[in-house]
C-alpha cells in the first residue's frame, strides 16, 4: 500500500501562507467588485440632477403648469390575486412620477349602490380605496411611511411594489433647498417646533404647528449639516414653481367621472381637458393648446363610455363632448385591448413633446 508522501515543516507553512494570501485576494476583489456595481447603481438611479439643488439662483426657472390624470378604481378588478393587485397600483405610481404628473385623480366608472332605508347611497368601490392607498404610499418620502401609515391591509403586499424614488425621496446624505417633513411632539419655545425631515437632527420652525401633520420645509440659505437645522414651512407647490421641481403628485378620489371634472383643487379649474380612446380623433392629427391646468383621462375595461353610461350627472351621450379634445393614443394598435395601466405609460408618452411644444419649454 502506497504511503502519502509527507511534507516537511517549512514546507507545509508555505503553502498554508499561499493559500491564504490567494483567499484574501479573493475576497478583496469581491469587495471591489460589489463596490464598483454599488456605484455604478448609485449613478444611474439618479436621472433628476435637480434633487440636490441647495441654493436658488436667476437660473433657476420654476414650472407654473400642472399634469392630472384621472384614473378608474376599477383596474384592479382585473388583477386575479391580491399581490398582483397591489404591483398594478404600483405600475400606476410608477407611470406618475416618471412622465412628473402632479394630481392623479381616482374615480368610480362603476356606479356601485346600496339600498338604505328605499334611499340610494353611493358605495365605495373598493377599487378606489385601495388604489389610492397605494398611490398615497408611494409617493410618501420612505422615512414618513411609519408616520403616516401604520399596518393596514391595503398595504399587506407592499414588498412587491418598486420605489417611485421621486426628487423628495431623499437621502441622509443628500443636500437640498427643500424637504418633506412631520411636524414632531418634541418640546419647543413658544410659537416654534421642531420637524423631522429624515436627517440626524430634527429642524426648528419658526411657526406654532400640530404635531403629527406633514409640511413643506425649506431649510434656510446658509445652513450647515454638521449644526442645529432650521427653515420654514412653506407651501408644497413651492418647489415646482420657484425651483422647477418635480415634488411628487397629489391624490384625490373622485365619486363619478362628472366629480373629476368639477372638483379640481385649482381655482381656475382644468383649462385643458383630454379624454382617451381608441375612438377618439388620431393623437398625430392634433396639437395642444397653451394651458396651464391639464387633466388627461383614462377609462376603465369598458372605456370611458362606461363612466359615462353609469353617471347620472351628466347629459350628454358621446363622451368627447365632455373634454375639449378626445384622442386615440395608440392608433393602429395590434391587440384588441389596451389596459389602462399601458395606456397611461403610451399616452404620457406621446404627448411628452406635445406638452412641451404647448406650455414653451
Amino acid at each position: 500500500m502506497e504511503k502519502h508522501k509527507i511534507l516537511p515543516t517549512k514546507e507545509l507553512k508555505r503553502l498554508k501562507k499561499e493559500k491564504k494570501e490567494r483567499t484574501a485576494e479573493k475576497i478583496i476583489k469581491n469587495l471591489e467588485r460589489r463596490e464598483l456595481m454599488k456605484s455604478v447603481a448609485s449613478n444611474s438611479a439618479k436621472p433628476v440632477p435637480k434633487n440636490i439643488i441647495s441654493e436658488l439662483s436667476s437660473d433657476v426657472k420654476g414650472r407654473n403648469y400642472t399634469i392630472s390624470i384621472a384614473v378608474p378604481g376599477s383596474i384592479l378588478d382585473n388583477a386575479q390575486t391580491p399581490e398582483l393587485r397591489t404591483y398594478l397600483a404600483g405600475q400606476v405610481a410608477r407611470a406618475a412620477a416618471v412622465f412628473s404628473v402632479d394630481e392623479v385623480v381616482v374615480y368610480d366608472d362603476e356606479g356601485v349602490k346600496d339600498k338604505i332605508n328605499s334611499d340610494l347611497v353611493v358605495k365605495k368601490s373598493r377599487g378606489c380605496e385601495q388604489l389610492s392607498k397605494i398611490l398615497q404610499y408611494l409617493e410618501c418620502p420612505q422615512y414618513l411611511r411609519k408616520h403616516f401609515f401604520p399596518i393596514h391591509k391595503d398595504l399587506q403586499f407592499a414588498g412587491v411594489l418598486n420605489p417611485t424614488d421621486m426628487p423628495h425621496h431623499l437621502r441622509t446624505q443628500e443636500s437640498s433647498l427643500y424637504r418633506e417633513g412631520i411636524v414632531t411632539d418634541r418640546p419647543a419655545k413658544e410659537g416654534s417646533c421642531f420637524v423631522n425631515i429624515g436627517l440626524k437632527g430634527d429642524c426648528m420652525i419658526k411657526r406654532s404647528i400640530k404635531p403629527g401633520m406633514r409640511v413643506t420645509v425649506r431649510l434656510s440659505d446658509d445652513y450647515e449639516w454638521d449644526k442645529k437645522l432650521s427653515g420654514k414651512v412653506v407651501s408644497p407647490s413651492e418647489p415646482r414653481t420657484k425651483a422647477g421641481l418635480y415634488w411628487g403628485y397629489t391624490v384625490r378620489i373622485a365619486k363619478d367621472l362628472s366629480s373629476v371634472l368639477t372638483g379640481c383643487p385649482f381655482p381656475d379649474g382644468y383649462d385643458l381637458t383630454l379624454g382617451t380612446s381608441e375612438k377618439g380623433t388620431d393623437v398625430d392629427d392634433c396639437t395642444l393648446p397653451e394651458f396651464k391646468h391639464l387633466l388627461i383621462v383614462f377609462g376603465g375595461v369598458g372605456g370611458i363610455e362606461a363612466a359615462l353610461e353609469v353617471d347620472e350627472q351628466l347629459q350628454v351621450n358621446d363622451p368627447k363632448d365632455l373634454f375639449d379634445q378626445y384622442i386615440n393614443t395608440c392608433p393602429s394598435q395590434g391587440s384588441r385591448t389596451i389596459r389602462s395601466e399601458e395606456a397611461i405609460l403610451i399616452t404620457m408618452a406621446t404627448l411628452r413633446h406635445k406638452i412641451s411644444a404647448a406650455v414653451g419649454s
